[in-house]
């Protein structure tokens, strides 16, 4: 059965399925929004570069009715943590047992190279199996240059990667993980003795 603007009610609660999508970027958003307000980062969503062919006024002013993308969208966060350029891309994926290679493009596999031979540090947050997951951008290259799969099977991910557990602030406490990687301590400056993979 369908329901009108995906809403549906089940007894006395009120079901919205419109932003299913949206989930892992919301926790991200509100986790960066935490990050700034307690200056520990500043990360911010890249807006889309588009070029704007036609618009119209009305009364809530100009309205946009036709433009196109002026090139493709490199990964959709980037920022600066503890001095370091960070740039990452969430990504979410129906398929269980693996993490399609066609849900990262090739303009951005070749922009994550870039950021990480220039220095900055580069990953991805992979939604996959209910479970939130960092993966590193320098597990996914040498995963791309040396297999032949055109997915990244679950197992690596979980041998490879992070899980991210969600909280109440910051949601998603992704910057932890790089303490962990990159910076050697935790984000109250307890070192650690793990070395960096």
């Amino acid at each position: 059965m369908k329901y009108p603007n995906g809403i549906k009610t089940t007894g006395n609660k009120l079901i919205n399925y419109s932003n299913r999508g949206m989930g892992l970027e919301h926790l991200i958003d509100d986790s960066n929004t935490y990050y700034l307000e307690n200056d520990i980062a500043i990360i911010y969503k890249k807006p889309t570069p588009i070029t704007i062919v036609d618009a119209s006024f009305d009364s809530h002013g100009r309205v946009i009715t036709k433009a196109y993308f002026k090139q493709p969208s490199t990964l959709d966060y980037n920022g600066i943590y503890k001095g370091r350029y960070i740039d990452f891309d969430a990504k979410e994926s129906k398929n269980k047992t693996s993490f399609p290679l066609q849900n990262l493009h090739e303009h951005q596999y070749i922009h994550m190279k870039n950021v990480i031979n220039h220095g900055g540090i580069s990953f991805l947050i992979i939604s996959i199996n209910n479970n939130i997951y960092y993966l590193d951008g320098k597990d996914i290259i040498n995963f791309i240059e040396n297999e032949t799969r055109k997915s990244i099977p679950i197992s690596y991910i979980e041998d490879h990667g992070y899980i991210i557990e969600q909280k109440i602030r910051p949601r998603l406490n992704y910057l932890y993980i790089l303490d962990l990687l990159y910076f050697k301590e935790d984000m109250y400056g307890c070192k650690k003795e793990k070395d960096n993979k």
